[in-house]
């Protein structure tokens, strides 16, 4: 293999490749990133940054970039749309588990802006935008990547390893052949961003809080410029009806009536999946991030379970590159991220929205009574809390074989 193919490819852009390629150059591995877009996108994408997800950022000094630049959040709540506060949770009580106890609210553009800053300093890294992966064949020793520019021009790379974080549409996982299990989440979520303030609004409003509704669930979010609505949507209409700026006004006086009217600055409508790639590892060949798994957004764990999938990937992968492990050493990171995936994250999402849209009085009253007697007790809130913001997800890694 040359000089110049001594590296690791690394196919997407966003936090998760970044991470990844933060982590392999902060080592010494030469990375070459191929992304599709020139231009940073500043959407309003993932919000939520898990106290697990700060302390690996910690490494690079970017978590208190991202805590100057967001919100804090130290509490969340769960709360029913006529009654009000059901269970008042305290991340303050994960003191001692990480160095953040609290959320962060604050948009993954911020992220990957300070992510690019760091890695265009790099020597070790290569960036190339305006590029996609379509294809992708390795052998025992190498990869090949076929990459397209916007001009049609293709262009084969090689490295040693790549690494696949081009998201849920992931051309690499389709090249690889791998099945993509799960299933489509039947009601469509419309996500819409106000900067009405629902916090003087609504009273002992937290920043992140769950509404539960036998008709119509609700997740309201601050970020530090606007406030984000999620509603759960008809998927017989289309998307032009879903965005109709007087339906939405009238959703969003039923959630919170105020006098005037809204001024919905962003609207997006998607649809939502709970899905799983039967393989992560393939030869030469990783998933990560969305490529890897997709989830429903209710707990904040799809953006945060992508950047721990990169940081355990590269942990694994820098003993071997160094040829201090065995190459059969990395097949741990689909054993251990994937079931961390279907334990954890999918099966917590799921229960989220379950709880959330449950439309049985009996079946309501004992979520709710469960919540309060959750909080009510320390050990058994900290415990719930630990699970929630990932913590105890990562712990459960090292039982791992």
């Amino acid at each position: 293999m040359s000089e110049k193919n001594e590296r690791v490819l690394i196919v997407g852009a966003g936090p998760v490749g970044l991470v990844a390629a933060a982590s392999l150059a902060e080592a010494g591995i030469p990375v070459t990133i191929i992304e599709r877009s020139d231009e940073l996108p500043q959407d309003l994408r993932a919000s939520t940054f898990h106290p697990p997800t700060l302390d690996m950022l910690d490494r690079f000094g970017i978590s208190e970039q991202l805590v100057a630049r967001g919100l804090v959040c130290p509490h969340w709540q769960f709360r029913d749309r006529s009654e009000g506060i059901v269970a008042h949770f305290d991340l303050g009580l994960l003191s001692g588990e990480t160095n953040h106890p609290y959320r962060l609210q604050c948009e993954q553009w911020k992220l990957t802006e300070a992510l690019r800053s760091r890695l265009d300093a790099s020597d070790c890294v290569e960036m190339i935008y305006g590029a996609i992966g379509t294809a992708l064949t390795q052998d025992a020793d190498e990869v090949t990547l076929t990459t397209e520019r916007s001009d049609g021009s293709t262009e084969l790379l090689k490295g040693r390893y790549l690494i696949a974080c081009d998201g849920a549409h992931s051309r690499m996982r389709k090249s690889l052949d791998i099945e993509f299990e799960g299933l489509t989440i039947p009601e469509i979520f419309l996500s819409m961003s106000t900067e009405f303030d629902f916090g003087k609004a609504i009273p002992d409003l937290a920043p992140i809080a769950y509404l539960t509704d036998p008709d119509e669930w609700a997740v309201l979010l601050r970020t530090p410029s606007l406030w984000r609505v999620l509603l759960p949507t008809d998927p017989g209409m289309t998307e032009e009806e879903i965005k109709d700026p007087a339906l939405m006004e009238r959703r969003l006086q039923k959630l919170c009536h105020q006098d005037g009217t809204y001024d919905v600055v962003h609207a997006t409508a998607y649809r939502v999946h709970q899905r799983v790639a039967k393989e992560y590892v393939k030869g030469r060949a990783f998933l990560a991030g969305d490529a890897a798994h997709l989830n429903n957004p209710l707990g904040g764990m799809g953006m945060n379970g992508g950047i721990h999938d990169a940081v355990n990937l590269v942990e694994k992968l820098i003993p071997v590159w160094r040829g201090e492990a065995e190459p059969s050493s990395l097949d741990r990171y689909e054993r251990q991220r994937r079931q961390v995936c279907i334990d954890t994250v999918q099966e917590q999402s799921m229960r989220n929205r379950k709880m959330m849209a449950e439309n049985d009085p009996e079946a309501r009253a004992r979520y709710h009574d469960e919540l309060r007697a959750i909080v009510a007790d320390p050990a058994r809130h900290k415990d719930f809390l630990m699970r929630s913001s990932m913590l105890q997800s990562l712990k459960d890694l090292e039982e791992v074989a």
